[in-house]
């Protein structure tokens, strides 16, 4: 998927009446996902996610997923390998939000800097129940983990 085509996914979510995007990477190594837990205070606090985050606006996707991996775990965006699909879900603010899901690489895994979430973790496919993530994350991850393509 090129830069052109990336457009097109916010074309089709305005088409469908969703103006609020956010944008998430799921970073693999050895077989395992980064997924990363929220602080308790927070909306949705304790459950797991993926690195990710809203696009600011005039932001493109693929400077959204490269700022936002950087933010929250202090890797940087090397390569997007695959688009993983989307879904959409109501915000704390009570918006619909469509979040579009990539798979990416990374350098320095090893070294991961949280600054918004409380720990992090490394799992496989058969370890997604024991971690509190939301239905669509699980999905998305499941079909990575096993090879579906979207």
């Amino acid at each position: 998927m090129n830069t052109h085509d990336y457009k097109e996914l916010i074309n089709e979510a305005q088409k469908d009446g969703i103006y609020r995007y956010v944008v998430a990477s799921v970073v693999e190594q050895n077989s395992q996902i980064l997924i990363l837990k929220r602080p308790q205070k927070e909306f949705m606090g304790g459950i797991y996610e993926l690195p990710s985050g809203k696009i600011e606006e005039n932001e493109s996707l693929i400077d959204a997923l490269s700022r936002e991996l950087q933010e929250e775990t202090g890797l940087k965006l090397k390569e997007i390998k695959k688009y993983l699909g989307y879904f959409d879900y109501q915000s704390k603010t009570g918006k619909v939000t469509r979040q579009f899901n990539f798979a990416i690489t990374s350098d320095n895994v090893q070294k991961i800097e949280l600054s918004e979430h409380d720990s992090y973790a490394w799992i496989g496919v058969n370890q997604l129940s024991e971690y509190s993530v939301t239905e669509n994350v699980k999905l998305i991850l499941e079909n990575f983990l096993n090879g579906v393509n979207q």
